[in-house]
């Protein structure tokens, strides 16, 4: 796994044709989350939706957590004629214009007039989103080369970063002036630098076929196999408990953050400055730090390290909710959130996708990406509203401080113990 280098070592790896890659992959993975995150959060709280319908729409982010059922289709199902252009290529091409229509379908939706349609239309656009980044993971993991797991997602996470921001702000500034059709529609562009990725570079050089899926015996071994493989390693199942646990509190704070904003009197131009302006530098400046970290720390205390940092940063969201409407709070706040977030962000994904077998790396990956906040989004959608209505938002965010510490405490022993090496699937090993 990663060895211990020079920083200019651990620096080269960012320029390198494969990091630049993932980098254009998080552009288009990140633009369909802020779609239905934020930027809807902002949209139905300026249409008078009430807080427990707002939260209630993350539950829209299960559909993430749910791809872990049809992933297996990314890693076998040939699609007619596009197949030729390989597996991965032609199932990009064929989700990226599926998030498209789905991005396009919700611009046309009115929240005040007819939510059921809203509601549907954000779950149509979760689907699509989690089918392109079924295949997004899947070409990144196996376009990098082990050495290149913690750069390659720290730019990853840098194209996240600046996709989800960059269609957040273009949806707030036009929606401002012409609506928020007009501003959702002009977001669909994000799904292109993907889908040109994949048509500039080809297949993955690390892909492998484990068997053609042509008969019913074929076809169970896809969807079987890559869960039987990843539950036969050492440790497996803890490894899973860490994965569901470890960002409950992250999530469930991350995706109120909005509510919080409208309720201290944050105007649209205030929270493009501070929540995506600043925010986005301090995440970059995170994830730079998350790829180095990665580097030079190893594995387990970079990832130990970004659990408390994520776990921290929730307090001081709670800070700024006892401050009122401060614009240095905001900033402090956002600040420190989004280096922890950047850095976190690097370290824990590049820990997954060395979770991965090669062999079934949509699959797997899948799998690990869904569990990671499924509980999360789930608390969310079910019980945050009426939290804060109950507690306020300082004793909610000192909850969702405390919710992080399961996740700390487990990923300590798995490293004492050992079990976070030998848990580790192919993707991490050196050819």
């Amino acid at each position: 796994m990663a060895e211990r280098r020079s920083v200019g070592d651990s620096i080269k790896p960012y320029f390198e044709r494969e990091s630049l890659a993932s980098f254009m992959l998080g552009l288009s993975s990140g633009f369909p989350y802020a779609m239905i995150g934020a930027t809807l959060t902002t949209r139905l709280a300026q249409d008078g939706i009430d807080k427990k319908t707002v939260t209630a729409f993350t539950l829209a982010f299960l559909v993430y957590n749910l791809k872990v059922f049809w992933a297996w289709i990314v890693d076998g199902v040939h699609l007619p004629v596009l197949h030729r252009m390989g597996q991965r290529v032609s199932w990009m091409l064929v989700c990226g214009v599926a998030v498209i229509a789905a991005v396009l379908n919700l611009a046309l939706v009115d929240p005040a007039a007819d939510i059921g349609a809203t509601v549907l239309a954000a779950v149509l656009v979760g689907v699509a989103g989690a089918s392109f980044d079924i295949v997004i993971d899947a070409y990144r993991i196996e376009t990098l080369k082990p050495y290149q797991l913690g750069t390659g997602s720290g730019m990853s996470q840098y194209g996240w970063r600046i996709g989800s921001a960059g269609a957040g702000a273009l949806a707030l500034v036009l929606s401002a002036r012409y609506g928020w059709g007009v501003g959702y529609a002009a977001c669909a562009v994000f799904a292109l630098p993907a889908m040109l990725t994949a048509l500039v570079l080809g297949e993955p050089e690390r892909r492998k076929v484990v068997v053609e899926k042509k008969g019913l015996a074929e076809v169970w071994s896809s969807i079987a196999g890559p869960f039987g493989e990843f539950f036969r390693r050492n440790g497996a199942f803890l490894v899973l408990l860490f994965i569901l646990v470890h960002k409950i509190g992250d999530t469930l704070a991350n995706l109120t953050f909005r509510l919080l904003f409208d309720d201290l009197g944050f105007s649209n131009d205030e929270i493009a400055i501070y929540d995506i302006g600043l925010g986005f530098w301090a995440y970059m400046i995170g994830v730079f730090i998350g790829g180095v970290a990665y580097a030079r720390m190893g594995l387990k205390r970079s990832v130990m390290l970004s659990l408390v940092l994520m776990g921290v940063s929730n307090l001081s969201f709670a800070a700024l909710a006892a401050a009122g409407h401060s614009n240095w709070g905001m900033a402090g706040a956002i600040g420190f959130e989004n280096i922890a977030s950047g850095y976190g962000g690097v370290v824990v994904i590049a820990y997954f996708s060395a979770l991965c077998d090669l062999r079934y790396t949509a699959a797997q990956y899948a799998l690990i990406s869904a569990g990671a906040s499924v509980v999360g989004r789930l608390a969310t959608g079910t019980t945050a509203g009426a939290l804060i209505e109950a507690m306020g938002y300082v004793n909610f965010y000192l909850l969702t401080t405390v919710a992080s510490l399961p996740g700390i405490a487990l990923f300590w022993w798995l490293s004492r113990t050992g079990l976070v090496d030998q848990a580790l699937g192919s993707a991490g090993e050196v050819e």
